[in-house]
């Protein structure tokens, strides 16, 4: 990546858009286990930080399942050389001990990234696919899907925010 390339991006281009969710969010969190009904809803609040001169945004992030507190941490970016979304993520209640890296085209406006996670027994993986959406300044959709080995999509997590300040 060139300086000039990043510097570009950065006024005008995928670094730019990145650059439109950094700060402090409130909202809700929604989990599905199945597609029917939502398996709970709670609060969330997060903070997305630009780091790196702009590189990439830190999310960092605290919610509920029931009584069971949530911490999470993703890192979002846009490697300009392979015209690429990337984001690497771990969570105390979602990724286990796994670190899990998404990658999606740069051809998608939307950070849409895709990665996968073993069942725990041996099985084949399953993906998970990460979507993020700003409808404008002060909104930020988070949607999550899960993919079953046969390519079966549904939604797994929901964040909505709402800019704070």
């Amino acid at each position: 990546m060139g300086k000039q390339a990043f510097e570009a991006s950065l006024a005008e281009g995928r670094h730019r858009d990145l650059a439109r969710m950094a700060g402090d969010w409130s909202g809700s969190f929604r989990l599905w286990f199945t597609p029917d009904e939502p398996a709970c809803e709670a609060p969330q609040r997060g903070r997305i930080r630009s780091v790196l001169g702009g590189r990439f945004l830190l999310h960092e992030y605290e919610s509920r399942f029931n009584d069971e507190p949530i911490e999470g941490i993703a890192l979002y970016g846009f490697h300009l050389d392979e015209n690429a979304w990337q984001t690497a993520w771990v969570e105390s209640f979602g990724t286990g001990t796994q670190l899990m890296f998404c990658a999606g085209s740069g051809d998608d406006p939307r950070l849409n990234v895709l990665g996968s996670y073993g069942d725990g027994q041996g099985g084949p993986p399953w993906g998970w696919r990460t979507r993020l959406e700003q409808p404008d300044d002060d909104t930020l959709v988070i949607t999550m899907f899960n993919i079953t080995p046969a390519g079966e999509e549904a939604k797994a997590v929901e964040t909505r925010y709402r800019r704070i300040g």
